[in-house]
C-alpha cells in the first residue's frame, strides 16, 4: 500500500516520526522531555519496512537520542535508563520485523501453493473454448482459503463440447481432492466417449471408487457426495443441448425474450448410485440461438439476507435482462449473479459460491460446421 510510482515509501512514516520527536524535544522545556518516545520509531519501522531498514532506524533512534539528550544540561538529561529503553526497543523491533517478514514469506508461499491447486481444479479456459463463449465467477466462503469444493470445466472433443459444473459436499482439502478427481474423469471421458450417458456413468463410477479409497484410508469423509450438472453440446446440432442433472440446481436459459428454467429433470447426487441403480437419464432440450445457459451452485440459491430470506436468482436475472438485454452475454450475466448474491447476503457467504455461464459462439461468415469444432 505504501508505494508511489511503483516504489516503496514505507520508510517515510518512521523517518517523519523520528524527525518530529527529535525537533519537538529539542524545542521543549527541560521539565517536559519526550526524546524517550523515539523508541516508537523502530517499532513503526518493524511494521512497515524490511529487516535492514528497521535495523537502520533502530541505530538512528539511538544516535538521535544520544545527540539530543547530551545537548541538554546535565540536570535535564534523561540519562542511562532511557538510553537502555531505546536500545533494547530497537533490538526487539528488529527481531519482531524478522519474524514478520518470515511469516509474510511463508504466507506468500502458501498462497502460491493454493493458487496452483486452484488452477489445477479450475483451470483457465481460453476464450471461445470448444465453440462456447463462457464466463465464471468463483467465491469461497473462507476468503483465506481461495479454493473449495465448487468446480466447473469445458471439454471439447470429437463428439461435441461437454460442460460440467458441480459442488462437492463439505469443505476443506477433502472437497478439493474430490473435485479434482471428478474433473480428471470428466476431461478424459468428455473427450473420448461419444454418448453423454457414458460420460455420466463414468463420473458416478469414479465417485464410488474415490469413496472406497477414502474409506480404506480410514478417513471420516468417506460418505462425501457431489451434486453436478453435465451438459453436452452436440457437434451436429446447434439448436439443442443434452443435460444430466445429479441432484443439482437445473440450468437457467437466459435470452433476450426472458429467463426460463430448463426442464432437465433431477437425479441423485454423484455417490448415491446404490439408491437408484440404472443409467442416468439424459434429456435433450431445445436451445434458442443466442440463449445463455446459467449454472450456479447452492452458494447462490441458498444465500440469505438478514431476515433469513433466500436469494431469488431467477427474479433478479429477469429484472436485469429487462433493464439491459446485453446482460444475456456470459460475462455480464455472471457479474449480475455475483453482485446480487453479495448484495443479498450482505457480503457474508455461508458457502462457496459459483456462477458459470456458457453459450454457443456465433460462427464466422463462411465457416462451416466442421470449422467451428474445437478439439483438445
Amino acid at each position: 500500500m505504501l508505494r508511489v510510482g511503483g516504489r516503496s515509501v514505507a520508510w517515510v512514516p518512521p523517518l517523519l516520526l523520528l524527525t518530529a520527536i527529535t525537533v519537538a524535544d529539542y524545542n521543549t522545556t527541560g521539565e517536559f522531555r519526550i526524546i524517550s518516545w523515539i523508541v516508537l520509531v523502530p517499532g513503526i519501522a518493524a511494521a512497515l519496512c524490511g529487516v535492514w531498514a528497521t535495523a537502520v532506524f533502530a541505530v538512528l533512534a539511538v544516535a538521535a537520542y544520544v545527540t539530543v539528550d547530551n545537548a541538554w544540561p546535565h540536570q535535564f538529561q534523561t540519562g542511562l535508563p532511557d538510553f537502555i529503553l531505546v536500545t533494547v526497543g530497537g533490538v526487539l523491533a528488529t527481531l519482531a520485523c524478522a519474524v514478520r517478514v518470515r511469516d509474510e514469506r511463508r504466507a506468500l508461499h502458501m498462497r502460491d501453493v493454493t493458487d496452483t491447486v486452484r488452477r489445477t481444479v479450475l483451470r483457465p479456459l481460453p476464450p471461445g473454448w470448444g465453440g462456447l463463449e463462457h464466463a465464471g465467477v468463483y467465491l469461497t466462503a473462507d476468503t483465506q482459503a481461495r479454493v473449495g469444493g465448487d468446480f466447473y470445466d469445458i471439454q471439447p472433443g470429437p463428439h461435441g463440447t461437454r460442460v460440467l459444473v458441480g459442488d462437492v459436499q463439505g469443505k476443506g482439502l477433502g472437497a478439493v481432492e474430490t473435485a479434482a478427481v471428478l474433473l480428471g474423469t470428466f476431461r478424459e471421458a468428455g473427450y473420448h466417449e461419444p454418448d453423454l450417458k457414458v460420460v455420466a456413468e463414468r463420473l458416478e463410477i469414479r465417485m464410488g471408487r474415490h469413496r472406497d479409497y477414502v474409506r480404506a484410508l480410514g478417513r471420516d469423509d468417506g460418505d462425501r457426495f457431489a451434486t453436478a450438472v453435465l451438459l453436452g453440446f452436440p457437434a451436429d446440432r446447434t439448436d439443442v443441448v443434452d443435460a444430466v442433472v445429479f441432484g443439482h440446481e437445473p440450468p437457467l436459459a437466459v435470452g433476450p425474450d426472458g429467463v426460463r428454467l430448463l426442464p432437465a429433470g433431477t437425479g441423485l447426487p454423484l455417490g448415491y448410485r446404490d439408491l437408484a441403480p440404472g443409467p442416468p437419464r439424459v434429456r435433450r432440450l431445445p436451445l434458442a440461438a443466442g440463449e445463455t445457459l446459467l449454472l450456479v451452485t447452492d452458494g447462490v440459491t441458498e444465500a440469505r439476507d438478514g431476515d433469513g430470506r433466500f436469494y431469488r436468482l431467477r427474479d433478479d436475472v429477469t429484472r436485469a435482462v429487462a433493464a439491459d438485454p446485453r446482460v444475456v452475454a456470459p460475462a455480464p450475466l455472471v457479474a449480475v449473479v455475483r453482485d446480487g448474491t453479495l448484495r443479498h447476503s450482505g457480503g457474508l457467504l455461508a458457502d462457496d459460491t459459483t456462477a458459470f455461464a456458457v453459450r454457443r459462439t456465433r460462427p464466422d461468415r463462411g465457416e462451416g460446421r466442421e470449422g467451428g469444432r474445437s478439439v483438445s
